[in-house]
């Protein structure tokens, strides 16, 4: 057994700890800006945010490491020498230690460690202990219950935490122990060790994980919302960056504080107030919420000001407030000016025209707008435009977030009609401190999401960043809110369901949408084989990048898609359901093969494992690509129908043209249940156009005849064999 021995110089009664006067950031290798604050050991509050290079969505709040929360303040100088250690494993101190971590952590890391120390130290304080030395599994045990359940501020119980909580809770109670000779003051008895050697990733109940397991959006849910995200962003965007424009000019740059030239606030209210009267121009009306705060401070309902928003007031004379002590002075005026010029939503009184969503006519853009509807609005527009980049792009929140305004690469000329599109950014995961710079090629609409986006920027709030926040929680709210509200049907907006959407969702949503629908839209005018082209044009130009593992992703996916899909067309098999087509014969005798190697593999009357199964399909599988009417088993490229339309340009392919199939004719194609739809809908089309066509043109309508008879020949096929008929 392995016996921990205090590094060199150290006592049991040593109370004056080793990193006393030590600079945090200087141990830790992190570089701070010249003017940033520079934390040390002594410090109640570590404060990181001056660290260079770090990630633009770790909040402030999460750079900043208090010590303070902590009960007892002999377990605050315990708290910090614990988060130094992890921080910094190579200091002298550190590397003694038999069972220190040697790798360091991130700020973000470390500042999670904290906050579940916190309250595992609180709690021991409340239990009445108040020393380390008196901690036992059962306060562990008791502890680890406490926390498997969330409480809201009552203590009422809302859900089961995650198995991922319960784990950092665990790690850091065990912890603890494994820096007993660093600390000065305090520690765990010698030789108990909480849970004993169980790990905490058996305490915590955590099951392995297999794959991604970030779930998909249904298509009801992602097509509405990219489609509603594209709209916002091609459509409503210009009339949004013209509000944007007259919302600055209303509020010009705030002069200094210092400034003793600029008039008082009596003299430029009470010109703004003069201008309402000259141009006959409505004072903007307050929000219903304001109106409801005001009568419950006790303003008289049939107050004349009750209705005013004083705060748009004060914006047009570069104020940020309307302070209620101006009211007095201001009264008899505004009331004399309310009664001449009236009230009225200031923006968006005379709203340009736009097509509705559905194509279904024209509308104003928006109907008329308070001011805070009016920033609303803008709000509204970046969150579309954070939608649509990640619904296109695939990027990570983090890579998000480091867009900058000027993300935009120059359009590279690629031949004839080809044009390639790249944004610039940094990928931030799996790298070192500050992040790699990196590119993604991508698809045009993304990259005109890109321009709007860096339109709609707050230079100064956003830090010359394309998003100011990466908080996607309350904008998706307000943007659902809006879609599936009044507005979003005026636009002619399809209602999206009220589910948990999240950048990891749309960029896990992509991956599977291009794996399963190859041949697919994303939404309208966007195909997934345009995005996978430019995927893979970013992987292939940069295979280290961040796209490469977007595209491993993918591939993953995909591969097991097909699996999956094989192993159901070999169990309708088994079920007596036959695929269609000129390759179904092939196929059947490929399964009639793989049905009997499984009864000949073992001993009698045992069911055989799909893994067993899926063994035996995986060439074939791997041979499979799915076309939107039919799947093609391109396993001999001299057989391929679409390769042989294609003459010599196709020479030497090892992957079928789908957008040249005719599976109707070629030898590796069969049909199946699934793909009946697409039939019947193209053979209904076709009567539709055969129904409207003149006498003048029988030549086209003997064309769409005989492709109608073949879509019908399909169908037949289809439904005897598979039993899909009426």
């Amino acid at each position: 057994m392995t016996t921990l021995h205090r590094p060199t110089g150290l006592t049991a009664a040593c109370s004056r700890s080793v990193f006393r006067g030590e600079d945090v950031c200087a141990a830790a290798g992190l570089p701070v800006h010249g003017a940033g604050p520079h934390p040390h050991f002594d410090d109640a509050v570590w404060d990181f945010t001056g660290v260079i290079g770090l990630p633009r969505y770790l909040a402030r709040h999460a750079r900043i490491l208090s010590f303070t929360e902590i009960l007892n303040p002999q377990w605050r100088e315990l708290a910090k020498e614990f988060i130094f250690a992890r921080l910094a494993p190579d200091h002298p101190a550190v590397r003694e230690l038999a069972h220190a971590y040697r790798t360091p952590v991130q700020i973000a890391t470390v500042h999670g460690r904290l906050t579940v120390l916190t309250g595992w130290l609180n709690w021991l304080t409340e239990q009445g202990v108040d020393n380390l030395e008196e901690v036992t599994q059962q306060h562990c045990a008791a502890y680890l219950e406490l926390r498997k359940k969330v409480r809201d501020k009552d203590g009422v119980v809302i859900r089961d935490s995650s198995p991922g909580y319960r784990m950092d809770v665990v790690a850091v109670i065990q912890e603890l122990g494994y820096y007993k000779e660093l600390f000065s003051a305090d520690g765990y008895m010698s030789a108990f060790r909480p849970w004993g050697r169980r790990t905490a990733y058996s305490v915590a109940g955590m099951v392995r994980r297999t794959g991604n397991t970030t779930p998909p959006l249904s298509n009801d849910v992602f097509q509405p919302l990219v489609a509603a995200a594209l709209y916002v962003v091609e459509v409503l965007a210009p009339h949004v960056m013209e509000l944007q424009q007259q919302l600055q000019e209303m509020v010009p740059n705030r002069p200094g504080r210092n400034n003793r030239g600029r008039p008082d606030w009596r003299v430029e209210v009470a010109r703004a107030i003069d201008r309402h009267i000259q141009e006959a121009d409505p004072f903007d009306v307050a929000l219903d919420h304001v109106v409801a705060e005001r009568l419950a401070d006790g303003w008289d309902p049939d107050d004349p000001l009750l209705r005013v928003n004083l705060i748009s007031l004060a914006h047009e004379t570069g104020r940020r407030a309307f302070h209620y002590t101006w009211l007095p002075t201001l009264r008899g005026h505004l009331e004399k000016a309310v009664r001449e010029v009236g009230l009225s939503k200031r923006w968006g009184r005379a709203a340009g025209l736009v097509e509705r969503a559905d194509g279904r006519g024209s509308v104003p853009w928006t109907l008329p707008m308070n001011t805070t509807e009016a920033r609303l609005q803008l709000s509204r527009a970046r969150t579309a435009c954070l939608i649509a980049l990640a619904a296109l792009t695939g990027m990570r929140k983090s890579e998000l977030a480091e867009l900058t305004h000027d993300c935009r690469l120059p359009p590279e000329q690629l031949g004839e009609g080809r044009v390639r599109y790249r944004l610039k950014g940094k990928v931030i995961k799996g790298r070192k401190l500050g992040g790699e710079h990196d590119q993604w090629v991508t698809i045009k609409q993304a990259y005109d999401t890109a321009d709007v986006a860096a339109s709609l920027a707050d230079p100064v709030k956003n830090d010359g960043h394309l998003f100011k926040s990466l908080s996607f929680f309350t904008p998706y709210e307000w943007f659902l809110t809006w879609i599936n509200g009044p507005e979003g049907r005026r636009l002619g907006l399809a209602p999206i369901p009220e589910v948990p959407v999240s950048l990891r969702m749309l960029r896990r949503t992509l991956a599977v949408e291009m794996a399963h629908r190859p041949g697919g839209l994303l939404a309208a005018k966007i195909h997934l084989k345009h995005i996978s082209v430019v995927t893979t044009e970013g992987y292939a130009d940069r295979p280290g990048g961040a796209q490469s593992v977007l595209m491993a992703e993918f591939g993953q996916e995909e591969r097991e898609h097909k699996m999956r899909v094989a192993l159901d067309a070999f169990h309708d098999y088994q079920n007596g359901i036959r695929p269609a087509g000129p390759g179904a014969s092939d196929l059947l005798d490929f399964f009639a093969f793989v049905d009997e190697q499984l009864d000949s593999s073992g001993a009698p009357n045992i069911k055989r494992s799909d893994q067993e199964v899926t063994n035996l399909l995986a060439k074939r599988a791997k041979s499979l690509h799915l076309g939107p009417a039919n799947y093609c088993w391109f396993l001999d490229p001299s057989k391929a129908l679409c390769l042989k339309l294609a003459g010599a340009h196709a020479r030497g392919a090892t992957e079928p043209l789908i957008g040249m199939c005719d599976s109707a004719r070629c030898p590796q194609a069969t049909h199946h249940a699934g793909h009946r739809p697409v039939w019947a809908a193209s053979a209904e089309s076709k009567k539709v156009f055969i129904a409207s066509i003149g006498r003048a043109q029988r030549a086209e309508k003997v064309r769409l005849g005989r492709e109608l008879a073949r879509d019908e020949r399909v169908l037949a096929e289809i439904d005897a064999l598979c039993g899909t008929g009426a």
